[in-house]
């Protein structure tokens, strides 16, 4: 039969190839890239509602016990306590605008007990790429206005720690409560926030996200399409395959060429046919 070309291992392995490929774009890369794309529209959403709402208390927002999401990131909350100044870290090994940078975390006890964690913004490096120099927050009893931030989470649990820099401040290298909170001592609420221009203790703000749809929708697209066409390139010369005159079809194979030594021995013969006839 001539669907045994189906079973050489050749076309075996090209088939295992081709379908693996082919699933791998339809449930694998093509819903990552989906996905990637429902969670920048959500965030340009929430952006986009921040703009125009006024800030909420905290405490409205995210009740007690609660955790930043999809539905409250990026929201503005207003915020009362004191800053915690000792309890401070420095988060490393980030890019704001193009350029390196550290992000000041600063805790502030709420005028209820409660202990959030504030980013207060950037400061570049110096020629050293060490922190530059930068203003404590202010003390006393402050309102502050800030955008809700989920937790950054470090795949690998790293503590802070500190080094000259910082200045032998504690650094870490996530913007993670949880961080800040083991290396304080303190009980601080999940998430972070993180302030606005104009607010009290604020460095450098940090600037918000453009809210363009980004390029996931047409990269999900075109796995779909690179998926679609591995099939139908395999379908393709499966179908050739199986009309006289393919590739794999011994009977139809082309002559083997001649060698050269094969052509002169030829003529050799010839020629000693021809003498011999001649003689007679």
């Amino acid at each position: 039969m001539r669907l045994r070309f189906l079973l050489r291992p050749g076309w075996l392995a090209l088939t295992v190839v081709v379908f693996t490929f082919a699933v791998c774009c339809f449930t694998l890369l093509s819903p990552w890239q989906f996905s990637r794309n429902a969670e920048r529209e959500q965030q340009n959403a929430a952006l986009e509602t921040s703009f125009t709402a006024a800030p909420v208390p905290l405490a409205q927002l995210l009740p007690p016990g609660s955790v930043p999401g999809p539905h409250t990131e990026w929201h503005l909350v207003s915020i009362t306590g004191r800053y915690l100044p000792d309890k401070e870290v420095i988060a490393r090994l980030r890019t704001v605008q193009g350029e390196g940078a550290f992000e000041v975390l600063t805790p502030m006890r709420t005028t209820d007990g409660t202990v959030v964690l504030i980013d207060r913004g950037y400061v570049r490096l110096d020629s050293k790429s060490a922190a530059l120099p930068f203003a404590p927050p202010p003390p006393g009893t402050v309102s502050v206005t800030a955008r809700v931030r989920a937790d950054e989470t470090d795949p690998k649990n790293r503590d802070a720690f500190a080094d000259a820099s910082t200045g032998g401040r504690l650094q870490s290298y996530v913007v993670d409560s949880r961080v800040v909170a083991r290396a304080g001592g303190l009980d601080i609420r999940p998430g972070y926030f993180q302030l606005d221009v104009g607010q009290p203790g604020v460095l450098g703000a940090l600037p918000l996200p453009q809210t363009d749809s980004g390029p996931f929708l047409s990269y999900a697209l075109q796995w779909i399409a690179f998926g679609a066409m591995a099939l139908l390139g395999w379908l393709y010369f499966t179908v050739r395959e199986l009309k006289p005159g393919g590739a794999l079809d011994g009977s139809s194979a082309p002559p083997r060429r001649k060698s050269v030594a094969e052509i002169l021995a030829e003529d050799e013969a010839e020629d000693a046919l021809a003498e011999s006839g001649h003689q007679k």
